[in-house]
């Protein structure tokens, strides 16, 4: 029963990664520690790991169709690797005085994030040639920096949000076009995840291999899916489906919860 809990909860993260760019943690972080009793650091450290792979095939992807503003997405790449490695530490300290604390605050996270997907869908707007003059441009930049130090600081924590987090950034603060914010905040959150994912083994978190390698293999087969499903798909309609996804499964890893 618990093997059937680890594919569905890699099949529904690959497939939110594919189809918005969200962290595979918002998925597998509350399944695991609700459904299954895992440890809560333990659950993002194989969250992470597989939003590594995931998120490195989609924005592999919209590289290959020039989707990518590698200029800035290596600036804010840095301060959000920074940013990880802080955040890991940090939770990596509440996990040892609340051992399933971080799984159930993804829950709530989720169901936040499900809400904001229905009522204010994702999306972007075309960045005006020539708007803004060049002192303007460099508070954007530093911003966008910052924001994603923090954001950092955030995904090494809970290992979940980053993905929607880095997303909002690029659309609001750099103003990018919805595709290109997609593929560089994807790009930029394999790095984070990676880091994350490394500074949580080298902080002591327990792998169990064999359900790490069935829960990551399904979030690939789930992306690889979903993706090309969300380039056939309305916008709106991706933003319902995200929404519900996230609200119901969280209302279900919450229902199932056991301490």
């Amino acid at each position: 029963m618990e093997y059937l809990i680890y594919i569905v909860a890699g099949l529904g993260a690959g497939v939110v990664t594919g189809l918005a760019g969200l962290s595979a943690a918002v998925i597998i972080t509350p399944l695991l520690v609700g459904a299954c009793g895992w440890n809560g650091y333990d659950t993002v450290t194989i969250a992470l790991a597989a939003d590594v792979l995931a998120s490195l095939l989609t924005s592999y992807t919209y590289y290959k169709n020039g989707n990518i503003d590698l200029k800035q997405g290596i600036k804010v790449s840095l301060s959000a690797f920074a940013g990880s490695v802080l955040g890991s530490y940090l939770g990596y300290l509440f996990s040892l005085n609340s051992e399933y604390g971080l799984g159930y605050l993804v829950m709530i996270l989720n169901i936040f994030l499900g809400i904001k997907f229905l009522r204010n869908p994702v999306t972007g707007q075309k960045r005006e040639a020539g708007s803004g003059d060049a002192l303007w441009e460099n508070k954007r930049n530093i911003a966008a920096v910052a924001a994603g130090f923090l954001i950092g600081v955030e995904c090494g924590f809970m290992g979940s949000g980053g993905g929607i987090l880095m997303l909002s950034v690029f659309i609001i603060i750099l103003k990018r076009p919805l595709k290109t914010a997609v593929g560089t905040s994807t790009m930029i959150m394999t790095l984070v995840a990676l880091t994350g994912a490394v500074s949580h083994v080298a902080l002591g978190a327990d792998l169990q291999l064999i359900p790490g390698i069935t829960i990551i293999t399904a979030c690939l087969l789930g992306a690889i899916v979903s993706a090309k499903y969300a380039n056939r798909c309305d916008n709106k309609k991706l933003n319902r489906i995200v929404g519900v996804t996230l609200i119901l499964l969280s209302i279900v890893s919450l229902a199932l919860g056991r301490r």
